[in-house]
């Protein structure tokens, strides 16, 4: 089975900077979209970013210019790098992957950004 696991989450200070990875077990990694979403204490999921199987990128209004999101099929890792990080950024990261019919989850990876 594929399985997703999510790194790179911490502590940082208002206006620092993450990079998560997000890790695919699995050999068809180049053929899944990809991305990340992330859920707040009592808050809903909601979408951070993603990126199709040919590099194609889509981010929410609440990230542009901030975050960036990119692949490298090689080492079967997608990246998500985080800017000017804002305490409305705390949450749980997770990584997404799906192709028809196909959509899995890692275990998310938390990031708390203290004002």
């Amino acid at each position: 089975q594929v399985q997703l696991v999510e790194s790179g989450g911490g502590l940082v200070q208002a206006g620092g900077s993450l990079r998560l990875s997000c890790a695919d077990s699995g050999r068809i990694f180049s053929l899944y979209d990809m991305g990340w979403f992330r859920q707040a204490p009592g808050k809903e999921r909601e979408f951070v970013a993603a990126i199709t199987w040919n590099a194609a990128t889509r981010y929410a209004d609440s990230v542009k210019g901030r975050f960036t999101i990119s692949r490298d099929n090689a080492k079967n890792t997608v990246y998500l790098q985080m800017n000017s990080l804002k305490p409305e950024d705390t949450a749980v990261y997770y990584c997404n992957g799906y192709r028809f019919p196909e959509n899995y989850w890692g275990k998310g990876t938390l990031v708390t950004v203290s004002s």
